[in-house]
This record gives C-alpha cells, sequence and structure tokens, in this order.
C-alpha cells in the first residue's frame, strides 16, 4: 500500500514534459531539425564565461572543503554576498541572515508553503500560472484558490480577486515576468494589489504574505519594468532562482527572501528553515552556493530572449495569430485558432510537428505557450509551419 495522493503525482506526467519526450521519439523518426519543440523552458544561452571560470578556480583552490555540507541555510558569506548585492540594485538593507538558500526556486516555493500553512489555509493563485503551485501548495496541505486570468493584458481581474479573499487566506502567490504569459505585472497593478492585501490584513486581523516568484526578474524587455515587489508591500517572500538569469537551470540554486519588515519575520524565517529541514532539504548545493554568489551580479547574454520575442510576435499577428504583448520571460501566450486549445495544440503535432503547450493546464483554456528560448534560426524555419497551421483553419 502507498500514499494515493503521491501514487497520482508519479504517474500523471507534466503535459509539458510529455511533449518534450514526444519531440525526442519524433526526432528519431524525422530528424531534430524537423521537429519545431517549443515546449520546455530550457535557457538557450550559455552560462557567463566567468561562472565556469569561477566553479573550476574554487575546484583547484578548494578541493577538499567546497563538496562538504554547509550549514542548513546557506554558507554564510554566500548568503551576504546575495544581500550586498540586493543592497545595492534595489536600495535596501538586507542582512544574511534573511536568505535561506534552496535547490531551486520550487525548493524555495515549497519551503515557504510548508512554512507558512496552517490547517484550513487557502493561497490565492492568478491564472495563467506555473502548474506545479497547485502541487507544492497541496502537499503542504492548504487549498489553492484560482482567480481566472484578465485576458487583455493578462494583469489582475480585481473583482474576482477581491471576492476570493477571505479570512482563510495566508497568501498570495505572484509570478512576473509570467510563465506562461510573459507579461510584466505593471506598477499600478502592484500598488493596488498591495493596498488590498494591506486592508484585507487589517481587517482579518492577521497578514497576507504575498509570495513573489521571480526567477524571470532579469529578464524584461525594453519599455517595461520589473518592479521591486518588498518596497510596495510590507509583508512581501521572495523566492528566486538563477536557473533562468545563470542559464543554471540543472544545478538547482536559488533563496528565500524574508526582509526583516515581515511580520513576525524571525518566526516566518524559522518555519521556512523548519520546513526545509521536515523536507530533507539538507543544504543547497554547496559548490553553487559559491559560484553563484560570486556571480550574482551578472546575467547570461539574454538579448536573443527580445530579439526573438519581436520575430515571432510580428511575424505571428501578420498571419492572423493574437498574441498578448510579452514584456519578459521567453514565453508567448496566443490564443489558439479554436476555442479548444488541447485540440489546436494536437493538431499542430500532429500536422505540422509544432510542440506547443495546451493553455489548459495553466489555468486559462484557448490558449497556448510557446517558449521561444530556442535559436534564431529554429524560429525562422518553424514561421512556415505556423503559417501552414493557420492556413488549415481557414
Amino acid at each position: 500500500m502507498v500514499s494515493k495522493r503521491m501514487l497520482e503525482l508519479g504517474t500523471a506526467r507534466s503535459v509539458i514534459r510529455e511533449l518534450f519526450e514526444y519531440g525526442n521519439q519524433r526526432a528519431a523518426v524525422v530528424g531534430r531539425e524537423n521537429v519545431f519543440d517549443f515546449s520546455l523552458g530550457n535557457p538557450s544561452v550559455p552560462a557567463p564565461a566567468p561562472v565556469n571560470e569561477t566553479a573550476v578556480r574554487i575546484l583547484r583552490e578548494q578541493p577538499e572543503q567546497i563538496h562538504g555540507y554547509t550549514s542548513a541555510p546557506g554558507d554564510a558569506a554566500a548568503r551576504q554576498r546575495f544581500a550586498d548585492s540586493l543592497n545595492r540594485r534595489f536600495g535596501a538593507d538586507y542582512k544574511a541572515s534573511q536568505f535561506y538558500l534552496t535547490a531551486g526556486a520550487a525548493a524555495a516555493l515549497c519551503c515557504v508553503f510548508h512554512g507558512l500553512t496552517c490547517p484550513g489555509d487557502e493561497f490565492i493563485v492568478f491564472a495563467p500560472y506555473f502548474p506545479e503551485y497547485k502541487v507544492f501548495i497541496q502537499g503542504a496541505g492548504a487549498k489553492m484558490v484560482l482567480i481566472p486570468p484578465e485576458t487583455e493584458n493578462f494583469q489582475i481581474d480585481f473583482d474576482a480577486f477581491q471576492a476570493a479573499l477571505t479570512p482563510q487566506t495566508k497568501g498570495v502567490v505572484i509570478n512576473t515576468p509570467n510563465n506562461p504569459s510573459g507579461a510584466v505585472y505593471t506598477r499600478p497593478t502592484l500598488e493596488r494589489l498591495a493596498a488590498i492585501l494591506t486592508q484585507k490584513s487589517s481587517e482579518y486581523g492577521h497578514p497576507i504574505y504575498l509570495i513573489s516568484d521571480e526567477p524571470y526578474r532579469e529578464i524584461v524587455f525594453q519599455g517595461f519594468e520589473v518592479s521591486w515587489v518588498p518596497h510596495l508591500y510590507r509583508d512581501t517572500i521572495v523566492c528566486y532562482s538563477f536557473s533562468k538569469s545563470l542559464s543554471l537551470p540543472g544545478e538547482r540554486l536559488g533563496y528565500v527572501l524574508v526582509p526583516g519588515d515581515v511580520t513576525d519575520s524571525e518566526q516566518v524565517y524559522a518555519a521556512v528553515a523548519g520546513a526545509g529541514r521536515s523536507l530533507g532539504y539538507v543544504n543547497a548545493p554547496s559548490l553553487f552556493q559559491q559560484v553563484t554568489s560570486l556571480c550574482c551580479d551578472m546575467t547570461s547574454d539574454l538579448a536573443v530572449y527580445e530579439s526573438n520575442c519581436k520575430l515571432f510576435v510580428s511575424a505571428l499577428r501578420e498571419m492572423g495569430y493574437r498574441v498578448p504583448q510579452p514584456g519578459g520571460a521567453f514565453y508567448l501566450f496566443p490564443q489558439s485558432l479554436e476555442p479548444d486549445d488541447v485540440a489546436f495544440s494536437e493538431r499542430a503535432k500532429t500536422r505540422f510537428d509544432l510542440l506547443l503547450v495546451p493553455g489548459s493546464g495553466f489555468g486559462a483554456p484557448g490558449y497556448v505557450r510557446i517558449a521561444y528560448c530556442v535559436q534564431p534560426e529554429v524560429i525562422q524555419r518553424a514561421l512556415p509551419k505556423f503559417k501552414a497551421l493557420a492556413e488549415s483553419y481557414q
């Protein structure tokens, strides 16, 4: 006998991963160059050269120590470097003791949800959303409350949001720039969100924590601004990952930041650390604690994502697709050309070897996600396929 819930999670494959695996199988039949895989958000640019150089230097200089345990929250010097970096960038006064280093943003989110959740708690999530949020929240014993998408600009449907708030609301999750839409929440959107949360926290007599999931923070396009959320709302907890900014998704290094201004910040931080302990997260990867903290003020060459976006958006709109304008990340979220986004995705896959992820899995039926973190020539070669797909509906 095993856990029914864990069995379901272990046997129900992610739609994104299923498409990725299909692409591998299909490539073996028709050739990799003939399969246009836009399923997986894997960075297409290499890590900056200093990242590899730093890793090699550390391995040479510290051959014995570097592979050892660090303290559970992370090496103190590495955490101080992260604090110094954010303080320089955002005019803050964070301390090393406010950072809890994790194996990527996924572990950071799990620690936060497990650390905050009490019986009956709810977390509000805005569609379109990263599907693993539901797994993380339910795994912590809480309930996920989903707000339908505002499809004009993928900001926030505030009427639906305010109707969903209850005394059981423990937290609200935001992801900007957003996966899957690429939308960036405007400062007015965030200010209105903060005002509502402040008012409701006072009304309910307890803080509503704003959990800002920020793996795409550095991938923002010209004309858009990613606001530093803790400056707008006091009870903000930041979850970050270097997977996208430094192109290191497989190295699994991120953090939870619990600013000192957060209500009961020391208890919240201790609960996050306790959650990490209960989940078996002994410490984040020790080598990349050092590498990322020494390279945290740099990024990969992210400009290709904006140029890919411009190329894709312009071409698809000319073909008749409705494509909301992304402000960052490396995803497009166009409307499917029929109401059933799953059927649309299946047609794209089976008839044109275009691998597009249905929006239903992100809480936004009628859309598909296109991950354009690929080489520009892949997009150029795929455009005739997108045109043929559009013409197949005429």
